[in-house]
């Protein structure tokens, strides 16, 4: 397995070849997709906006689903030399002097292996098939995150269905708003995305290296097990399958899941990854952050996929850096040393992320006082401390993973000279609501951050 030392290598490396053809290409517009099949929206990574999918352009070929027309004028963009403005958290970053997602994806074998065919490419052919495919199939999802929304949550529609909208300046999540092309398509509805997916599914799994499934919550959706199915059925050496979960499903469907699991990793795949997603290791904040997830319960089916499941696999903590992360994000650190200390033995089996949260612009880390920066600092200090270049290699924190959180401080600083102060009264306005709706307290989760509330709720009031 490719370490990440070798990783942060490869984004070097990729990145004086970028330069050879274009200082803005990045490899991901071609090689990488996400599929929102509930909404009919697509997007490379995550970072851009999502952007709609012609359905008359699926009807005469399936393979639309990823060469959009959008899609092919940004490439040609990139390979003009020309920044397209939807990939600015990346642009940033360069600015900024850090490596960012552009390098680090188009680094990557399933990306840089096309190189050659790329840099000679008009940016406009129909025939690029990705490898690297992301796909939400179903909005079902029992958790209601707080920066989600009613796009990717069933829980969450029903909430504002109810409710309405929360009254932020510009009201979050009115259910008005997702009608019409925006509202999610219902598994018992006809969806043409889901159909136009299945019938390119034949002509994009010979190549695909990496297939990750979202949510949703993909361990309630039928999608999920028919691709499990497939896969048993005709196993590709090279398939590096990933799903992500909130690991807080009921314990029949999880055991459900496992055996499937099991069945996958004896199978001749190269690799499942299982990505959790949680962000933070105090219980408390981690449950405020994501309602509905419980914490213990993520806990134990933890240790039991790493326990139950002893080869051809890891996994992966989604960190998604936001302002509520940061007073529990060394404890979180604190326990994957833990539990790569108990699981990694002759590879690396636990692993982390850390995208930074950029909307809801009221959970964004660019809104907290320096201070918190401060705070930020002492645990990318403290991972220093415990790299794993200076001792042990499968047990301490890798050089990318440390750099890949300097790069959010990098971002963090940046915003403390703009001018937050309705993003501040938004945070107030909206987890004020948060607490009537879903019976949960603020201050009493985050007793830390009383000067903090105290603040955004002048602000609330001044405006």
């Amino acid at each position: 397995m490719v370490t990440k030392s070798d990783f942060l290598s490869a984004a070097e490396s990729i990145k004086q070849k970028l330069d050879t053809v274009s200082p803005c290409l990045c490899l991901a517009k071609w090689k990488q997709v996400s599929l929102h099949l509930t909404t009919g929206m697509n997007n490379s990574c995550y970072h851009p906006p999502l952007h709609r999918i012609s359905v008359e352009e699926i009807g005469r070929d399936p393979g639309a689903l990823h060469n959009t027309s959008h899609k092919k004028q940004q490439r040609k963009m990139m390979l003009r030399g020309e920044r397209p403005s939807e990939c600015q958290y990346c642009w940033n970053m360069e600015d900024l002097g850090q490596m960012s997602d552009r390098h680090y994806r188009s680094g990557e074998p399933w990306a840089a292996i096309d190189f050659d065919k790329i840099a000679g490419s008009t940016g406009e052919e129909d025939d690029v098939i990705p490898g690297y495919v992301e796909v939400n199939f179903n909005h079902a999802c029992n958790l209601q995150c707080s920066y989600c929304s009613p796009q990717f949550s069933s829980t969450w529609m029903d909430e504002v269905q109810r409710h309405g909208a929360y009254p932020t300046l510009v009201p979050h999540n009115d259910p008005g708003h997702f009608s019409g092309d925006r509202r999610p398509i219902a598994a018992r509805e006809h969806n043409p995305y889901l159909e136009a997916f299945w019938a390119w599914w034949p002509r994009l799994y010979p190549h695909l290296r990496h297939f990750r499934m979202t949510g949703g919550e993909p361990l309630m959706d039928r999608n999920t097990f028919r691709v499990f199915d497939y896969v048993l059925a005709l196993p590709k050496p090279d398939l590096h399958l990933n799903v992500t979960s909130n690991f807080s499903v009921e314990p029949k469907l999880f055991d459900q899941y496992m055996d499937y699991v099991k069945r996958l990793c004896a199978t001749n795949i190269e690799h499942f990854m299982q990505y959790v997603s949680l962000d933070s290791g105090n219980p408390g904040h981690a449950q405020y952050i994501r309602h509905g997830l419980q914490f213990r319960r993520l806990w134990d089916y933890v240790h039991r996929y790493l326990t139950e499941v002893p080869y051809r696999n890891s996994l992966t903590f989604i960190i998604t850096m936001n302002n509520l992360t940061v007073l529990g994000l060394q404890q979180q650190l604190e326990w994957i040393l833990d539990l790569r200390k108990a699981y990694s033995t002759t590879y690396q089996r636990v692993w982390f992320d850390t995208p930074v949260l950029r909307q809801p612009a009221w959970q964004s880390l660019q809104i907290l006082p320096p201070a918190y920066t401060g705070i930020m600092e002492r645990v990318a200090d403290w991972m220093e401390l415990n790299c794993s270049e200076s001792g042990d290699s499968l047990h301490g924190f890798r050089d990318f993973e440390i750099q890949r959180l300097r790069r959010d401080i990098a971002w963090m600083k940046s915003g403390h000279a703009q001018d937050w102060t309705q993003a501040r009264a938004d945070f107030y306005r909206f987890f004020s609501e948060h607490d009537r709706r879903r019976g949960t307290d603020f201050l009493a989760t985050f007793p830390e951050m009383r000067q903090w509330w105290a603040d955004c709720e002048y602000h609330a009031k001044a405006t």
